[in-house]
């Protein structure tokens, strides 16, 4: 079980197909005043233009920006970098850290970085997951959700969307093509909050406010992801115990959609719930977020947090925002139609 007392360091992915602009917006943060004390993990160095801005290397691992951030490369696996990092911090090697940056392969699915972050108890109560940020190339990204199913899911699973490019949109493409692009992303994430930039030029504290308040913050998040589905279903299934959201079905097979259960949760009914899915459709279950009104512990909301099969310890929350005390789950799932997930549910929920 996680502390909820541990200060840990967030965590931030950001991924985005080839050519989307993820080193340009990295070069754009490194120089920014307020990135200070950031931990950037990247793929290889020669993915990243900083050279000038590189003061030593101080190990084969490690190399510190002139601004005070620390750079380290993927050499090996992801879960040893971050063991190695805070290994590094609580010996004072490096000056403390207020945030972790991780870079991905263009061809990169996001799912295992994350994995990584949800399945070791060392790092558990070292970092959190802040968010995903995905990129998005505003000339050729159309052609990649068409081609890769790669660049899809990196676009689901995302928290927020960077749009990149959009200069360049008159002079290579057309406004036409680019606003119906648009939209076929929203209809694969709605839940994103999104950016359009220009050379990567966005201020970090859109991208990395941390709220001080945990309840708050986690509501707030969740909130979001609730509302994006209330809004754009077309389709609403009520009765006394559950009720239930979709969106309509993406032509890419992603669906979100939200299941919503009136009663108290019994906690090992619950995990069954999980693992079976787990178990059974792990590889379409992109994303998963919940808030419990777990039997025995009425005042403390529990979080859950899933990505494909596998999920988070639950994290206990101080205390309710206010008198709805409903547990809500949102799942976004590609090629896996709500149905399934229902039927599920209600096996296991039902009196």
């Amino acid at each position: 079980m996680i502390s909820n007392n541990v200060s840990k360091i967030p965590v931030v992915i950001i991924t985005g197909f080839l050519g989307s602009g993820k080193t340009t917006l990295l070069n754009y943060l490194v120089k920014q005043p307020n990135m200070k004390s950031s931990a950037i993990i990247i793929n290889e160095f020669g993915e990243i233009g900083i050279d000038h801005l590189l003061v030593e290397t101080s190990t084969e691992e490690i190399i510190e920006i002139n601004n005070g951030c620390i750079c380290c490369t993927i050499r090996g696996d992801l879960q040893d970098k971050l063991g190695s990092l805070a290994m590094w911090l609580d010996t004072g090697r490096i000056s403390p850290v207020e945030r972790v940056i991780v870079e991905t392969t263009g061809l990169a699915d996001p799912a295992p970085i994350m994995h990584t972050l949800m399945t070791d108890e060392y790092l558990l109560n070292r970092y959190s997951l802040s968010a995903v940020v995905t990129l998005v190339d505003a000339i050729t990204g159309s052609s990649s959700i068409n081609r890769f199913p790669e660049a899809v899911k990196q676009i689901a699973i995302a928290d927020q969307l960077i749009f990149s490019k959009k200069d360049l949109v008159e002079s290579l493409s057309d406004w036409d093509s680019y606003l119906e692009f648009k939209i076929s992303v929203e209809h694969i994430n709605s839940r994103a909050i999104v950016h359009e930039v220009v050379n990567g030029a966005i201020d970090p504290n859109v991208l990395f406010h941390q709220e001080a308040d945990k309840n708050e913050a986690v509501f707030a998040d969740f909130t979001g992801w609730l509302n994006s589905v209330e809004e754009s279903s077309n389709e609403t299934e009520c009765n006394d115990q559950t009720h239930v959201h979709r969106h309509a079905k993406d032509q890419s097979g992603i669906n979100t959609f939200s299941i919503e259960l009136k009663k108290p949760v019994d906690r090992d009914k619950f995990n069954e719930f999980i693992q079976a899915l787990g178990l059974e459709f792990g590889e379409n279950l992109l994303r998963m977020k919940g808030i419990l009104n777990v039997e025995g512990r009425p005042e403390q909301p529990a979080i859950v947090h899933g990505v494909q099969h596998v999920f988070f310890p639950i994290l206990w929350l101080d205390k309710w925002p206010n008198a709805e005390r409903s547990s809500q789950l949102v799942f976004i799932t590609q090629g896996l139609m709500p149905d399934i997930i229902q039927a599920h549910f209600d096996e296991c929920f039902s009196e």
